[in-house]
């Protein structure tokens, strides 16, 4: 009697609104934060702080809010892309306004208690407006690429008056991803970003800025069409950049100048700017092959690696996880790519793939900056690595990230499993 009356609801039943999520996907990243959460207590150990638990707490929060997303359809998005856009410029713009600084920017709202970074979601909200916007017109025309770059530019704008240049070269990064994905001729990428090239080639080397211009005059004539305006344009416009970036780098100041260099060098200034990066590089060689163990890294237990716990991250695996542990946190951030691609693949349609497409950017821009910082080949750009790094915004955006990607893999029933 009791059995008729109660009747057994099928396990099925519970998971059938998430049936067809990319599971590998979600366990690669629980477990890269669930990582991340012991690395920051190590870094913390001896500090007496909580940074640890509140990685974890946000990490739970994150789980919850990408497990409730990937079950609600994302092509809902398309329809609210503009309102998406215009609360993603109005909260850079309070900002400005409401917000306070630290460390000689203006970047986070104080909202009962919790310090919200609005640059840190305007990544995502980019993402959603530019896969909605390429989705009805591919990047195959001129004239399509022009009105994402438009659109583009506002919140970009804004991100760099905080000044925030670490988010202004992450939205670069995505923006050339999704067009590249939108089908935007390769030449003509390589022309948007060869003024920059130009730029730095002046300073460096003249020789090499003038083969530099002469090979994007080359492209602009296979790839343009209309060849001899665009390869005369190309042409002048290196030729510019290259003048415009040797005045531009006149004005800098000293330090800027040295943020921008100083990896390459870091022992001109050995306990300034180059800090950071010599004690990065002597943490992650001291762990040799297989690292030091589990808090026993002298250089982090005992502090010498500033803001370890947010961007520099990576510098305490290396030491106490050595070359092994280091091989195998990049192995599973491949994967996640991997898995992202493999969704951006067989997303149902264009507006789907072009999320994927944007989050997967994103997330290489992170790994492949952060890693590259920690070890000495790139600038200290404040970037830090996804789910790993400490950051509640930043932790919140890549599960709001993984949520949106997880409804594109749940409601793709053409996509083959593996």
């Amino acid at each position: 009697m009791l059995k008729k009356s109660f009747p057994t609801i099928p396990w099925q039943y519970w998971i059938k609104p998430w049936q067809h999520i990319d599971w590998w996907l979600f366990i690669l990243v629980v477990g890269i934060s669930f990582f991340g959460g012991l690395m920051i207590y190590s870094v913390e150990l001896r500090k007496g702080l909580v940074d640890w638990q509140w990685h974890w707490i946000m990490g739970l929060l994150g789980v919850g809010i990408a497990m409730f997303i990937s079950r609600c359809r994302y092509e809902n998005l398309m329809q609210w892309h503009w309102i998406i856009y215009g609360i993603t410029n109005f909260s850079l713009i309070a900002v400005m306004i409401f917000g306070y600084s630290a460390k000689g920017a203006q970047r986070w709202i104080n909202i009962g208690g919790f310090n919200l970074q609005p640059s840190e979601f305007a990544k995502m909200g980019i993402i959603i407006t530019l896969a909605a916007l390429l989705h009805e017109r591919p990047a195959d025309k001129f004239a399509n690429i022009f009105r994402a770059l438009a659109v583009t530019s506002v919140p970009w704008l804004l991100v760099c008056i905080q000044p925030d240049l670490a988010t202004s070269l992450v939205f670069g990064a995505i923006v050339l991803g999704m067009l590249y994905w939108a089908n935007a001729n390769l030449g003509w990428l390589i022309l948007m970003l060869s003024p920059i090239f130009a730029a730095i080639f002046f300073n460096l080397s003249v020789p090499v800025w003038i083969v530099w211009t002469i090979a994007m005059g080359m492209i602009a004539w296979f790839t343009l069409p209309w060849r001899r305006l665009g390869a005369v344009g190309a042409l002048a416009i290196n030729l510019i950049g290259g003048e415009l970036g040797h005045i531009i780098w006149g004005l800098l100041r000293p330090y800027q100048k040295a943020r921008i260099t100083l990896f390459l060098n870091p022992e001109k200034d050995p306990l300034g700017g180059g800090y950071h990066l010599i004690q990065s590089r002597i943490a992650i060689g001291g762990g040799e092959l297989w690292g030091r163990g589990f808090q026993h890294g002298p250089m982090t237990q005992l502090d010498f690696v500033p803001e370890q716990h947010t961007d520099f991250i990576f510098s305490a695996v290396g030491e106490e996880f050595g070359f092994i542990g280091c091989i195998l946190v990049l192995l599973v951030f491949w994967l996640i790519c991997l898995r992202l691609m493999f969704i951006a693949q067989n997303a149902k349609d264009n507006f789907g793939s072009l999320i994927a497409i944007g989050f997967l950017t994103m997330t290489i821009f992170h790994v492949v900056v952060n890693v590259g910082m920690t070890i000495g080949l790139a600038p200290v750009a404040g970037i830090p690595l996804p789910w790993m790094s400490y950051g509640r915004s930043a932790m919140l955006k890549n599960f709001i990230g993984l949520g949106i990607v997880e409804s594109i893999a749940n409601f793709s029933y053409r996509q083959k499993k593996y």
